[in-house]
């Protein structure tokens, strides 16, 4: 199957303001690709466009909380006040949460299911429309590698993005023939500040959030723009899945030779992955 040109297409990016989505946004700029950028971090925001924008292309920017129905619900228009349609839509805004289970509350379980997967399911429908009126769209969906394993510790991050793969999957089986595929993403250890970021579970000292942290921060190895040309790429050959990583790419073959068992193999191989 030939190759999307994505040259004078229009992309939505959301979660663009830093890491891999401005690094998504740079790399589809490259190839003449038209943005409309969306996060709620508006300085980052302006950065990333100054980063595309030095390719010559249109960018838009959006002030938007994935998590705010009215606020997507009112995005699809204000896009299409600056760009004429829309090709490309790219969910990938996201957060995180340390804490098993026990630990994690149902407050917060569900305020990182509203961005994780609401807002996908929300942008995804309120998008539609518009890609649909395209003659080649496509539309892609960040999950991780904890969406193919379930660490301890990140049940509900992982949960998240499980229904982000299975939302995807079943999205791309229905949408067959009507011109709009879905690419789901799977990075691996991207060296973004997600980690920093992580919101720790109510009760967390402040010992365990720095261990927790530099935990994760030395398995984010991959610079956020070899990750966000990884994907780039992906998207142009229309592939239905994108593993970001070789950490990604060994994570997912382990998983398929031991489904029930992976956990205890990585845990004895976690200090040197």
């Amino acid at each position: 199957m030939a190759k999307i040109q994505l040259t004078d297409r229009t992309a939505v990016v959301t979660g663009a303001a830093g890491g891999i989505g401005r690094a998504i946004a740079v790399s589809l700029s490259r190839r003449g690709c038209h943005l409309a950028l969306a996060d709620v971090n508006e300085a980052g925001l302006a950065e990333s466009a100054q980063m595309a924008t030095a390719n010559r292309v249109r960018v838009s920017l959006h002030r938007l909380d994935v998590a705010d129905r009215a606020a997507v619900a009112a995005l699809p228009k204000a896009v299409t006040t600056a760009h004429s349609g829309v090709d490309l839509l790219v969910n990938n805004a996201g957060v995180a949460l340390g804490g098993t289970f026990e630990q994690v509350s149902e407050k917060d379980f569900e305020w990182l299911f509203d961005i994780n997967f609401w807002g996908v399911v929300r942008l995804t429908r309120a998008f539609l429309p518009l890609l649909k009126a395209s003659n080649d769209a496509r539309v892609v969906n960040l999950s991780s590698i904890y969406g193919i394993i379930s660490p301890p510790g990140q049940t509900a991050y992982s949960a998240s993005k499980f229904a982000v793969r299975g939302f995807s999957q079943a999205l791309r089986h229905e949408l067959e023939g009507a011109g709009i595929g879905v690419t789901v993403v799977h990075p691996g250890g991207v060296a973004t500040s997600i980690a920093a970021n992580a919101r720790a579970y109510e009760g967390a000292s402040a010992d365990e959030i720095a261990r927790a942290r530099d935990r994760a921060k030395k398995l984010l190895r991959l610079p956020p723009e070899a990750a966000g040309e990884l994907i780039v790429a992906g998207i142009e050959r229309r592939k239905a899945r994108v593993l970001v990583g070789s950490d990604a790419k060994l994570i997912a073959i382990l998983e398929r030779l031991a489904p029930v068992s992976y956990w205890r193999i990585l845990d004895r191989l976690r200090p040197r992955i």
